[in-house]
């Protein structure tokens, strides 16, 4: 049986600006729960599905992260390493690059770059996006960067936090409030 195991709310925030190619989201951050989930059992994907099923952001696929730049303009995404590590390059190539392994979440607002640059093990990743939100697959290109962009920005919060429910880390860094994004959340 798996089981998954919320650790204390522990997250790092990165804000990654727009480049000349990706839009990334111009308020809200990449969020990173490191160790969220304990992982038990002969499948230790189903842990991350049934936790994002419980939070509404239902699981979508099982498969890793592609080795090439895109990013989702409809809609946020969630992404649970449930085998082996990668490191991910986020917000296009001038981003920032993140190392995650077995029991970690990311979460990416809509609009944020993600691109495979190695991984070590059999890599396993469910990727889930909110309830009601479709992905769409766009590429890094400036001529489509102010489309896409406007689109980013109409993607709604989601209803829950992938890992916390309702009440979690993703509700206080994901505000859009023009007085609250002005002064800055803590990251």
């Amino acid at each position: 049986m798996n089981s998954a195991s919320k650790s204390v709310e522990r997250v790092i925030a990165h804000r990654i600006a727009a480049d000349e190619m990706i839009p990334n989201h111009p308020e809200w951050p990449l969020l990173i729960y490191p160790g969220a989930v304990a992982l038990v059992g002969s499948d230790p994907a189903i842990a991350f599905e049934e936790l994002f099923e419980r939070n509404r952001w239902p699981a979508a696929w099982r498969n890793g992260v592609y080795p090439f730049h895109h990013y989702h303009s409809s809609a946020h995404e969630v992404l649970g390493i449930y085998s082996g590590e990668v490191t991910v390059q986020f917000g296009g190539a001038r981003g920032i690059e993140v190392n995650a392994g077995a029991g970690d979440v990311i979460v990416l607002p809509a609009g944020t770059g993600h691109k495979k640059l190695s991984s070590r093990g059999a890599l396993g990743v469910v990727g889930a996006y909110p309830a009601g939100q479709h992905p769409d697959m766009c590429s890094a290109a400036a001529n489509t960067l102010q489309r896409n962009a406007a689109a980013v920005m109409r993607v709604p919060v989601p209803d829950c936090d992938p890992v916390f429910g309702a009440g979690g880390p993703l509700m206080r860094y994901w505000v859009r409030n023009a007085a609250t994004t002005s002064r800055g959340l803590p990251l």
